[in-house]
C-alpha cells in the first residue's frame, strides 16, 4: 500500500484548500516596506523565509494585484520588519486593503536607500533586491541583507487561523 492509495489521480488543488490548510500553519508576521513614487508602500507577509547565510538572503512573497506592487517590483531595496506581539494593531493596519498605512498612529522614519523604517518592531532590515521569480499569481522576492537592528523587546507576532496572536507555552 502506497501514501496515496485510494486518493486517485493527483489534480492541481484549489486556492480554497490552499488557503485552509495554511490556516493551520503558525507563521511569523513582517511588514515589507519600500520607497515608491507616490510615497512608501508596505504589506504584511507571512512568507519571510531566510534563504542564504553567506550572502545573507531572505526571500518573501507578494501578490502582482497587491496594491504595494507597483512600487516593489521597481524598488532597488526594501525594509523587512519582524513584528512584536504588541503589534497586532500594525500588522492589521498594513494587511488592510486601502488603509492610510504611514499615516497616525504608525511611527516610521525614512531610513537607508530611501525605505520606510517602522519604529518599535523586534528587529528589521534593509535589503537590496536581486531577484523577482514568477510564481503564479505572486512573485517571490530575492533580497540580500545589507544593515539591520535585531535589539527590539518582546515576542514575536504569530498569524494562525485567521488572527495575529502572541507566542504561548
Amino acid at each position: 500500500m502506497t501514501a496515496t492509495s485510494g486518493l486517485g489521480t493527483p489534480r492541481p488543488a484549489s486556492p480554497d484548500l490552499l488557503r485552509s490548510v495554511f490556516r493551520r500553519h503558525a507563521a511569523g508576521v513582517a511588514v515589507i516596506t519600500a520607497p515608491g513614487v507616490r510615497g512608501p508602500v508596505g504589506f504584511t507577509a507571512t512568507s519571510l523565509t531566510s534563504v542564504s547565510a553567506e550572502p545573507p538572503v531572505v526571500s518573501f512573497g507578494i501578490g502582482t494585484g497587491a496594491s504595494s506592487w507597483p512600487a516593489i517590483s521597481e524598488a532597488g531595496h526594501v525594509g523587512v520588519h519582524v513584528l512584536g506581539e504588541h503589534q497586532r494593531e500594525l500588522a492589521a493596519t498594513f494587511a488592510r486593503s486601502g488603509a492610510d498605512r504611514f499615516g497616525a498612529p504608525t511611527r516610521w522614519r525614512k531610513g537607508p536607500e530611501g525605505v520606510p523604517v517602522l519604529d518599535d518592531v523586534l528587529a528589521w532590515l534593509v535589503c537590496r533586491v536581486v531577484a523577482r521569480v514568477p510564481a503564479g499569481d505572486h512573485r517571490i522576492v530575492l533580497a540580500e541583507v545589507v544593515l539591520g537592528d535585531h535589539s527590539g523587546a518582546g515576542g514575536p507576532l504569530l498569524y494562525h487561523q485567521g488572527r495575529f496572536n502572541g507566542l504561548r507555552d
